[in-house]
């Protein structure tokens, strides 16, 4: 429990990985019986944004496809099946005033969405909260991601929340999550543990490159962060980018879900209830513009 606490959120992971398992990754791998803070990804930076909040996290739902992360559509299909579950079961506790689904291609959000109006419940998820957010700080934003398939599934949700216009550019870092079939024994978990220990470190010089790469070439003047394995980048690409001179924002998923769940909530505002209707609405328009 949070002392004083203004708020109540759950804090819903996309899946929970076997603890033990050859393809984990930070912050969905980790044992349930550590604390809510430790299995927080990227706890030092997001754990200040729940200050004023009373919260839970969620272990998240095992995968249905396996037990390695999302990449594929498919995957992410099973992902968001699996997830709307533990979204539903959470509203209906009434316990809490916002979900924040965790995980950069947040499946199941438009659902979740659905659901949590249902239940007076509002529910942000990370690349929708980025995306939005980066358009009230620049003209046009890029993405930092990992490599392949998730880049073009990536560019899904682009499509999906109406913002081609004002992404400049997917740029890749140029690794991928652990998954049956990989034989490079780098992974960017092992990246990851690298940068933890304070190695210097070739992922957060690609995101540096990639990130001014963008505003350079791509006329960016937001940067955002795409796959969730990626939002420890934030603050390394802040400093890299202002050592070379330049002074733009850098967004990741949890703080801008968090704080977006928050501006809601103090407005007093939900998702609209002709976007995410009901099956039996009490009144509807006869004609739907496009």
């Amino acid at each position: 429990m949070t002392r004083n606490a203004k708020y109540r959120f759950i804090l819903i992971p996309p899946f929970h990985l076997p603890d033990e398992n050859e393809f984990t990754v930070p912050g969905y791998s980790i044992p349930q019986h550590k604390s809510k803070e430790e299995r927080l990804l990227n706890a030092d930076f997001v754990l200040p944004h729940l200050e004023d909040v009373d919260w839970e996290l969620h272990p998240g739902a095992k995968p249905p496809y396996g037990n390695w992360s999302v990449e594929t559509r498919e995957e992410f299909a099973h992902a968001a099946t699996a997830r709307m579950s533990c979204v539903r079961e959470a509203c209906e506790t009434g316990k809490y005033d916002a979900a924040i689904l965790l995980g950069g291609g947040e499946p199941g959000f438009l659902e979740s969405r659905e659901i949590g109006r249902e239940f007076g419940v509002v529910v942000t998820a990370n690349a929708f909260s980025q995306m939005y957010l980066a358009t009230m700080l620049g003209d046009g934003f890029s993405i930092i991601d990992i490599e392949g398939v998730h880049n073009v599934y990536y560019r899904d949700l682009i499509r999906t929340h109406q913002l081609t216009h004002r992404c400049r550019s997917i740029r890749s870092i140029g690794y991928s999550l652990p998954r049956p079939g990989d034989t490079d024994p780098d992974t960017l978990t092992k990246q990851c543990e690298a940068v933890a220990r304070g190695d210097q470190n070739i992922v957060v010089e690609r995101a540096v490159n990639q990130a001014e790469a963008a505003i350079v070439e791509d006329g960016a003047e937001v940067i955002t962060l795409g796959c969730s394995m990626t939002f420890f980048l934030k603050p390394h690409i802040e400093r890299g980018l202002k050592k070379r001179g330049w002074d733009v924002p850098v967004l990741e998923g949890y703080t801008s879900s968090i704080e977006l769940a928050k501006l809601m909530l103090n407005l007093n505002v939900n998702a609209s209830g002709i976007t995410y209707m009901g099956a039996r609405p009490p009144k509807t328009n006869s004609r739907l513009h496009i």
